[in-house]
């Protein structure tokens, strides 16, 4: 996992309270061209406008996992102004979805322990989870991925929204990691629309308190998603 000293100093100088945020995303072979290109684009959007937003600006923590090959964390959860670029990601490899899956709920259950020891208060974790086709990494590792983000989901301890990506996004498999949200499949490669709706949720979430309850615009979603 990569964060530092850096990333325990920041908490206590600013003891403000945080959004985690992770984006785990599929960057197997099948992604190679226009959708990770797409998926680039779409995060350096997130990360821009997450840069302009007076509220989200310090409160958001974001970090980036991927599953192309094997299980890779790009960034550890941090404010955007401690990361000054976006991660870019490279297409490659098999699917191993449950290794990604467990290794951002792994980072986000360390930070949640160092949010703590620094007494900061933080908003309910959310994880993105996006892949164009099936996983074909280890199943017990898939299904213990699906037991624990289940486990969160029902407790209310996390908000996970899927995204399936073209025609062969496993949506099946997707409806296992969300209990609550119906997956969604993104229209054509609107990552740049989801980003942005994601980034409009985001600083939503810290215009609130912790622990209010903060609805999904549903309504905005039918532009970039078939529900």
């Amino acid at each position: 996992m990569q964060n530092s000293i850096f990333d325990i100093e920041d908490l206590e100088s600013n003891p403000s309270a945080r959004i985690p945020v992770a984006i785990v995303s599929d960057t197997s072979g099948s992604m190679l061209g226009a959708p990770i290109d797409e998926l680039n684009a779409g995060i350096n959007l997130f990360y821009d406008t997450i840069k302009k937003d007076d509220y989200a600006y310090s409160a958001a923590e974001i970090a980036a996992v991927t599953f192309g090959g094997e299980a890779r964390c790009h960034s550890y959860f941090k404010p955007v102004y401690n990361q000054p670029y976006a991660p870019h990601f490279k297409a490659d490899g098999n699917t191993p979805m449950g290794e990604g899956v467990n290794l951002a709920l792994d980072m986000l259950e360390r930070r949640k322990e160092e949010y703590k020891r620094c007494g900061v208060s933080y908003y309910q974790p959310w994880l993105v989870l996006m892949t164009d086709g099936q996983p074909n990494g280890s199943a017990a590792e898939l299904q213990r991925a699906k037991d624990r983000v289940a486990q969160l989901v029902n407790n209310r301890k996390l908000t996970v929204i899927p995204i399936g990506i073209g025609p062969n996004a496993d949506m099946n498999v997707l409806s296992e990691f969300s209990p609550r949200l119906k997956p969604l499949r993104l229209k054509g490669l609107r990552f740049k629309d989801f980003f942005s709706w994601f980034s409009q949720s985001v600083s939503s979430v810290a215009q609130s308190q912790p622990g209010d309850m903060v609805s999904l615009d549903l309504d905005s979603i039918k532009g970039w998603a078939e529900l």
